[in-house]
């Protein structure tokens, strides 16, 4: 008879059950570990399967201009995304699907079935939020919704170069969007959601992180004036068939810039036919030589010296001044063979205004040059600007005095222009640019003597208000100043000035009872009624100078003797000076 084999040996037998023991005593107390002792661990493995914690949108910081009005504003949408791999178990339902987003049925399914491992691909983007909900409705399997927001820019191209525009992503690409990008992102929340193992919502269970919204921006730009300059330069740039144009207009007290536009510009809101040129900021980033413009600089760095005042007479006859091999020429017939300084200035004869920087030499005139900010860095960290290029030389000799003196061999930028200008029209001194609107009053630096700049703004009214001045810039019922200034354009590629390819210029403030604005207009290669500053430019001045101080309601001060007395009792006393 046999034996049972635990029978013969039954150490081996009690080994066994004491190890199957050992184990199901083990396995029972890593049971009771977990659900009792332990919890966290199961249900954090649990929440990892299931929890998952989904950002919320958080949109970027209002922009408006400096009364309020908005200029970039946050819109909520909709973007559509699909699994691909879960869509490819209803593919009966991708001809609805592709009719409610408006694209080729056959192009969707081709893009799906290419894409059919991944988890995650864009459908479309920036829906409104009714249009995403109506794809949405269709329950298709895979097809999912995130909120987002995108910005939407109510000027269009009336603010389109200080404004910038953001990327599909909502970070800021261009302009104030770009570089105020910190001040203007929001930061995203998170919200905590469960979610089956097909990544369908279940249950939304709390928000753990709330969404930060942007910092609005209030910009210093006055939006009326702003539609007003962006119509007088398009209509100009129309008139004289220019190739672009620039126009800025400044308060010369606060350093406020109210106004800025280029042409030709484009609308932020629909970038599919941009082309780059548009999105240049030409006031900022195209750099020239302000031509005779320069002269009002060059004549305040005269009579600060002290050796000239502006009674002080120049033979200037007969309109040429030989300097070696180069030949220094005045444009146009002077009044006769001696001028003063306030005859060069509305002859704009280069060769008088050449004998005077001869005298006071060049550095003279460098040295107010970079005060006023020519050639110099503007502080407003815009992107792309450029300074321009201010040049100095260890020894002056009279070629690179001359041309300095009549605004040649320098280049400089729409918005350092209406800077350096503003230091004359403000007593001689000088405010820090501004985009943002300031409150309070800001550091200003005497760069000029006051009497200087005062007596500059008297020579500057008679430039426009002489009989030979520059009639075109006159602004009916006000006293106004300025110069005018025509730059040939340097050659693309060779050393030299190109053929009758020109910029036109005019730089000016007003009124002269009281400066407070200040505006330069450049022209870009006009090619029909002719080129000069005086011609096309200064007309445009003098219709934005105009529209200024009636919008800002800036009393007029050039009224005859009848009508002022008929207006003064109607003027509301804050109006005056134009600080109402």
């Amino acid at each position: 008879m046999m034996k049972l084999e635990g029978a013969l040996f039954p150490w081996r037998f009690r080994l066994v059950l004491g190890l199957l023991g050992v184990m199901v005593a083990a396995i029972a107390w890593r049971i009771i570990d977990l659900q009792v002792v332990d919890r966290a661990f199961l249900k954090g493995q649990g929440d990892a399967r299931s929890v998952r914690h989904i950002p919320i949108p958080a949109h970027r910081g209002l922009i408006t201009d400096r009364n309020g009005e908005p200029l970039a504003v946050s819109t909520p949408v909709t973007t559509l995304w699909a699994n691909a791999k879960e869509m490819q178990t209803a593919k009966e339902k991708w001809p609805a699907l592709a009719s409610a987003l408006g694209q080729d049925p056959k192009a969707l399914a081709e893009r799906l079935e290419a894409q059919a491992n991944k988890e995650f691909i864009y459908l479309v983007r920036g829906l409104t939020p009714e249009q995403g909900q109506a794809v949405l409705d269709l329950k298709v399997p895979g097809v999912y919704g995130i909120e987002e927001f995108r910005r939407f820019y109510p000027a269009g191209e009336v603010t389109a170069h200080m404004v910038g525009f953001t990327d599909i992503d909502d970070h800021g690409r261009e302009g104030v969007e770009l570089a105020y990008e910190e001040w203007l992102a929001g930061v995203p929340g998170k919200r905590q959601v469960i979610k089956d193992r097909r990544g369908r919502l279940i249950k939304d269970v709390q928000v753990t992180k709330n969404a930060k919204a942007g910092k609005p921006l209030a910009l210093s730009i006055d939006l009326r004036l702003q539609y007003l300059a962006n119509r007088e330069l398009r209509n100009a740039i129309i008139e004289n068939g220019a190739k672009a144009g620039s126009l800025v207009i400044m308060d010369v007290k606060t350093g406020e810039i109210l106004a800025m536009v280029n042409q030709p510009t484009y609308n932020p809101n629909n970038r599919r036919n941009l082309q780059p040129a548009m999105m240049r900021n030409r006031a900022m980033i195209d750099v020239f030589e302000p031509g005779s413009t320069m002269k009002a600089i060059s004549m305040s760095a005269a009579i600060e010296s002290g050796r000239w005042k502006p009674t002080d007479t120049v033979e200037v006859y007969p309109g040429t001044l030989q300097l070696g091999k180069y030949t220094i020429r005045d444009v146009s017939k002077t009044e006769g063979p001696v001028l003063d300084l306030t005859g060069i200035l509305i002859n704009s004869s280069n060769v008088g205004m050449s004998k005077i920087a001869f005298d006071i030499g060049g550095e003279t005139i460098y040295r107010l040059a970079q005060k006023v900010g020519l050639g110099q860095d503007t502080g407003l960290g815009f992107p792309g600007e450029r300074v321009g290029n201010l040049p100095n030389y260890r020894e002056w000799r009279k070629a690179e005095t001359a041309t300095l003196s009549y605004g040649y061999g320098i280049s400089v930028t729409a918005i350092q222009l209406v800077h350096a200008f503003s230091a004359l029209a403000n007593n001689g001194r000088l405010a820090p640019l501004t985009l943002i609107k300031t409150d309070k009053a800001p550091q200003t630096t005497q760069v000029l003597p006051e009497h200087v700049a005062k007596t500059m703004q008297t020579m500057l009214q008679q430039v426009i208000e002489a009989p030979r001045g520059v009639f075109r810039a006159q602004v009916p019922a006000y006293h106004v100043g300025g110069k005018s200034g025509t730059a040939r354009k340097t050659s693309v590629g060779t050393k030299g000035y190109a053929e009758n390819s020109y910029r036109s210029l005019f730089a000016g403030f007003g009124p002269m009872s009281d400066p407070r604005y200040a505006i330069v207009v450049v022209i870009d290669e006009p090619t029909k009624a002719g080129y000069y500053g005086g011609l096309v430019s200064a007309p445009v001045f003098s219709r934005v100078m105009s529209g200024t101080l009636r919008l800002m309601n800036v009393t007029p001060d050039n009224l005859p003797p009848t009508q002022q007395a008929n207006a003064t009792p109607v003027v509301p006393p804050k109006a005056n000076g134009g600080r109402g």
